[in-house]
């Protein structure tokens, strides 16, 4: 049976499952404990019908009493070790003796409570060892995150509200032959994303061509693109067939389109419009059919102002606009990221054993990305050129000619010294990371607790009393 005690949808966040054969002692201890300890509880009779509720709803504490007909809780105990490990488990008899608690503690349970007990004493297990599950959680879905364990799409790694956004809109608009924009600052994964396009639709069984408009200067950039033929200036030996030609039944990515010319951009312009381009030093247009794709790390709108990018053409490429998150956009994606690098590099280097230090991971997540996805990857592999060790530090990513850090050192502070006794030390280092992690769910969530609470797998309540008690405020990440 379930108890009525549900103040929210807690997700089992906060889910206490008490085993019991006594009616009256079920319904006390779900009444107090639900209140004192504010969780949900379930209730069951015996041990069956316990480990029938474990397997469609599981808790995050267990509390059960020892002698029970059928199963005992000793055997119980043993069944939610064997199937669901990450539940804190409490023992209760009223039968208690030193040899059994003893004997329940060596079997890894949590606490043995001897009835009758005193009521300030069994809320307070039952409070630590919901608590205790909660870290547990997420410990195990941090070092999920670290060990490879992560969304890996087209090339994308990681999980967070706004790579998931991006990715879901890549797929809508990856079947059709619309003309996409993709924006985004230097780093984000904008031929990343072009290349994501691609292979979604139905040209991908041909080889995207991919233009750096930048590196080209305006007459080889135009031949390049539409083709010449032989005479049409000095040097041209022979007929040449231009990119758009070459992307015939594929896709053209226009890497870097604010930097193309003006002039070029009026030719472009009739590509888009008509579907047809002109060889230099030819008469008649030729049809190609060729979805073009283009990105930009520039302000287009500031470029139409002063006349440096044509509106019309603007219009004709915007049909359908997709934006790169930043990776502060994407901060709870930094730890599987930069494992994915660091796996890489460390491959490359012949260096299996290399791992990233706690320091190192905590110095990663605090400091600032202006170069997004690319500085990162650059950090991880110079970090991997510079340690000497098996373990990467701060220090490995400072500058290889000594000089300046990539951040300053206080992006990664020491949390505790020798000096701090271990319960001063357990609650700064608490205090450090739920800092970080706090900052790094609502500012992906941009301040929405219900959002950020559901991502994180706490219920609404619980984001709340600690965003209290570390002092973290939700208003200072909303738009």
């Amino acid at each position: 049976m379930t108890g009525e005690n549900r103040p929210t949808a807690m997700e089992g966040a906060r889910r206490l499952l008490i085993v019991d054969d006594d009616e009256d002692m079920l319904k006390l201890l779900a009444k107090m404990l639900g209140k004192h300890c504010q969780c949900e509880t379930m209730l069951a009779n015996s041990a069956d019908e316990a480990l029938a509720l474990l397997e469609h709803t599981p808790p995050a504490v267990v509390l059960s009493d020892i002698r029970m007909p059928g199963m005992d809780g000793l055997r119980f105990f043993e069944q939610i070790n064997h199937h669901v490990p990450a539940i804190t488990t409490i023992l209760m008899s009223g039968y208690g003796t030193i040899e059994m608690a003893v004997q329940v503690l060596k079997k890894g349970a949590y606490d043995f409570i001897e009835k009758p007990f005193d009521r300030d004493r069994i809320t307070q297990t039952v409070s630590r060892a919901l608590e205790r599950t909660r870290l547990m959680r997420e410990n195990e879905r941090l070092q999920q995150m670290l060990h490879g364990q992560k969304v890996a799409v087209h090339g994308f790694i990681g999980s967070s509200a706004a790579l998931r956004r991006t990715l879901a809109r890549l797929g809508r608009v990856a079947a059709s032959d619309v003309t996409v924009l993709i924006r985004g600052e230097s780093g984000t994964g904008k031929e990343l994303a072009a290349h994501a396009l691609h292979a979604m639709s139905a040209r991908a069984h041909n080889p995207m061509i991919t233009v750096n408009c930048p590196a080209l200067p305006e007459a080889i950039l135009e031949s390049e693109l539409f083709g010449y033929r032989r005479g049409a200036f000095t040097g041209a030996n022979q007929d040449k067939r231009g990119l758009f030609q070459e992307a015939d039944g594929s896709t053209i990515l226009l890497d870097e389109i604010a930097d193309i010319p003006v002039s070029v951009q009026t030719k472009l312009l009739r590509v888009l419009q008509e579907k047809e381009i002109r060889p230099l030093g030819q008469n008649k247009t030729v049809q190609v059919d060729v979805r073009v794709l283009a990105s930009t790390n520039q302000d287009l709108e500031a470029k139409m102002q002063v006349g440096q990018f044509r509106e019309d053409l603007y219009h004709r490429l915007n049909v359908m606009s997709i934006t790169m998150p930043t990776l502060e956009q994407m901060a709870s994606d930094i730890i599987p990221l930069a494992q994915a690098f660091l796996e890489k590099f460390r491959e490359e280097s012949d260096r299996d054993q290399l791992e990233f230090s706690t320091v190192a991971l905590s110095y990663l997540m605090r400091r600032k990305w202006p170069g997004n996805v690319r500085e990162l990857r650059n950090a991880v592999q110079r970090a991997v050129l510079l340690c000497e060790g098996n373990e990467i530090g701060c220090n490995d990513f400072f500058d290889d000619e000594g000089g300046e850090c990539l951040e300053p050192l206080t992006a990664a502070p020491t949390v505790w010294n020798d000096s701090m006794g271990y319960k001063e030390a357990k609650e700064q280092a608490l205090a450090h990371f739920h800092d970080n992690y706090l900052s790094a769910i609502l500012r992906e969530h941009q301040g929405n607790i219900t959002h950020a609470a559901r991502a994180s797998g706490l219920d609404r309540q619980a984001l709340q009393r600690l965003l209290r008690r570390y002092g973290v405020q939700s208003s200072t990440f909303r738009s």
